[in-house]
C-alpha cells in the first residue's frame, strides 16, 4: 500500500505544485494591480499570457516547492499545522464574504438557479453514467488532498482519535467550501459573461472579475490569491 501512496502523492504533486505557481503569479498582479479597469475580455487575456509564459510558471513552481520545503522542514506542528490552522480560517471567512458579494451581482439570479435547480432531463440526455464518472472525478480530486492529509497526520495521532470522525468532519467541511465556492463563481460566470464549464479557468478569469466589482477589490483580491497559495501549499 505505501508504494502506490507514494507514486499516488507524486502524481497529485505534479499537478498542484504547477496550479500553486499559477495562484502565486495572480498574487503578486492582484498586488500590483494589474487587473484594475481590466474587462471580462482583458481578465482572460492575462491568463492566456500566463498559460504562454513557461519561465514564469517555471519560476513560481520552484517559489512553491521551496517554500514547500521550508514548512515541511519546520515540522509538522511547528510548521505545517501553524500556517494551516491561521491561513486557512481566514480564507474560509473571505470566502463567505465573496459569496455574500456575487450573490447580489447583476444576473446572479440566473446563476444561482443554474446553479441549485437540478435538470435531470439535462442529466439522462447526457447520460447517467457520465453524470455518474463526472461526480466520481469531482470527489476524487476535492477529497484526494483530504486522503492525503488522513494518511501523513493518522499516521501520527494517538489512539483516543477516531479516524471515521475525522473522516466525516473533513467530508462535512470539504462540501461546505465546495458549496460556497458554488455560490461565487456561478452568480459571477452569468454575471460577466464567463462560460460556467470552463474548469480551472473559473479560478484565473471569474474571480479578478468579481474583485473588479468589489469595493477595495485589489486589496481583498491579494488577500484571496494569498491565502489560496497558502491552501494549496
Amino acid at each position: 500500500f505505501k508504494y502506490a501512496t507514494i507514486l499516488g502523492s507524486y502524481l497529485l504533486m505534479m499537478f498542484y505544485t504547477v496550479i500553486s505557481g499559477w495562484l502565486l503569479y495572480y498574487f503578486f498582479k492582484m498586488a500590483r494591480g494589474n487587473f484594475q479597469g481590466l474587462t471580462t475580455d482583458g481578465v482572460e487575456h492575462v491568463f492566456s499570457e500566463l498559460l504562454g509564459d513557461p519561465v514564469s510558471m517555471i519560476v513560481c513552481t520552484i517559489i512553491i516547492l521551496v517554500f514547500s520545503f521550508a514548512v515541511c522542514a519546520m515540522g509538522i506542528q511547528k510548521g505545517v499545522e501553524r500556517v494551516t490552522k491561521f491561513m486557512m480560517f481566514l480564507l474560509l471567512i473571505l470566502l463567505i464574504l465573496l459569496a455574500a458579494r456575487s450573490v447580489v451581482l447583476p444576473n446572479a439570479k440566473v446563476g444561482l438557479m443554474y446553479y441549485l435547480r437540478p435538470d435531470f432531463g439535462a442529466m439522462f440526455e447526457s447520460g447517467l453514467w457520465e453524470a455518474v464518472f463526472a461526480a466520481m472525478g469531482q470527489a476524487f480530486f476535492t477529497l484526494s488532498i483530504g486522503i492525503g492529509v488522513l494518511a501523513v497526520f493518522g499516521s501520527r495521532i494517538d489512539k483516543s482519535h477516531s479516524l471515521t470522525s475525522d473522516a466525516l468532519y473533513m467530508a462535512g467541511l470539504d462540501t461546505f467550501v465546495a458549496l460556497l465556492a458554488g455560490l461565487i463563481i456561478f452568480p459571477a460566470c452569468f454575471s460577466f459573461g464567463v462560460e460556467p464549464d470552463s474548469g480551472p479557468n473559473l479560478l484565473f478569469i471569474t474571480l479578478p472579475n468579481i474583485f473588479n466589482a468589489m469595493e477595495g477589490g485589489r486589496f481583498w483580491g491579494s488577500l484571496f490569491f494569498l491565502f489560496m497559495v497558502f491552501a494549496a501549499v
